[in-house]
């Protein structure tokens, strides 16, 4: 814990480090906005340092000092280990003697989580789970800090201290209104939407994704119209409906997410179709995580592309399930 920090000075600190809005702050953590701005002011005081700069035209803006971004990042850390010794124990408590926590994406597809939640090992009855929604860096970051044992990441980027195993390919979409000229196709071309205004991921959530589809548009000539940034899926697609723009997209909830008034449509790109692994640390050679991973993907061992082997950076411990499993039991 910092020294001369209370617990809701942290929360105080990263709700308005997130927000960089006093009044949003403030309602999301059900403060009034003096309260907020005393707490902000005490640990300052306390401290000795400034963590906010103010806008003295706008009060209730703020901006993080080089301080400020530090202090941000470690205090989200702090809570988190606080969270996990309250949680270990509590399981310990209950009897459960081993724990995995496990990180996933905001839009990560739900028979994904089903099958992390239908491993069973032999070897560990009492397995706890323990999981995590994040963005796609805070995800490989967490893995590598060791906050999360594993995650589920699509198109996370290379790190040596990360190994990242394929286990399903996820295709992008466009979501259009059902009065768009491209609605009636089976596919749609990034061309088919160049008039259009562009919804996207913020790229601070999926860098690798984002940037892909940014190069896609410049290889066709396509200047995109950007209209918003979005964290979800869903999100995207209710402004879709709003008549905002058009978005691009991963699949949201699988097949039976239904908006009215849009539609959804496969991207022809082939360049925008994404691997989607298990991230872990290249050097973790925890038996129970290894095992883990191996079951996880014993599951997929069918379903990914393409059909020739793989070549990955794989270590000894981590290997593909065609080597390790040829054919399924049953």
């Amino acid at each position: 814990m910092f020294p001369n920090v209370e617990v809701r000075h942290l929360h105080a600190v990263i709700a308005l480090g997130e927000e960089l809005n006093f009044t949003k702050a403030a309602l999301r953590l059900h403060l009034t906005q003096s309260a907020l701005s005393r707490q902000i002011t005490e640990i300052e005081k306390q401290n000795r340092f400034r963590l906010f700069t103010r806008d003295n035209r706008r009060v209730v803006r703020v901006e993080l000092t080089d301080a400020g971004r530090v202090f941000v990042e470690e205090a989200r850390s702090s809570l988190l280990h606080m969270e996990r010794a309250v949680y270990f124990a509590r399981t310990a408590h209950d009897g459960v003697d081993n724990i995995l926590t496990i990180g996933h994406s905001l839009d990560a597809d739900q028979s994904w989580i089903s099958a992390i939640l239908a491993v069973r090992l032999p070897l560990y009855p009492t397995l706890g789970i323990r999981l995590i929604s994040e963005f796609s860096t805070e995800l490989v970051r967490s893995v590598m800090s060791g906050e999360l044992n594993l995650a589920l990441v699509t198109a996370p980027s290379e790190d040596p201290q990360i190994t990242a195993v394929p286990f399903a390919l996820t295709p992008l979409y466009a979501a259009l209104p059902e009065t768009h000229a491209a609605a009636q196709r089976e596919q749609v071309a990034l061309q088919d939407l160049a008039k259009d205004e562009w919804i996207l991921f913020a790229r601070r959530v999926q860098p690798v994704v984002h940037d892909a589809i940014i190069d896609a548009a410049q290889r066709e000539g396509i200047t995109p119209k950007h209209a918003h940034d979005t964290i979800t899926s869903e999100e995207a697609i209710h402004l879709v409906s709003e008549h905002v723009g058009v978005a691009i997209v991963t699949k949201p909830i699988g097949l039976g997410f239904r908006v009215e008034g849009v539609v959804l449509k496969q991207l022809s790109d082939a360049s925008l179709c994404f691997q989607t692994c298990v991230v872990m640390r290249s050097d973790d050679d925890s038996r129970l995580a290894n095992e883990f991973v191996r079951s996880f993907l014993r599951r997929y061992s069918y379903q990914r592309r393409p059909p020739r082997p793989i070549e990955l950076p794989l270590s000894s411990r981590v290997v593909s399930m065609k080597k390790a499993n040829p054919a399924p039991r049953r």
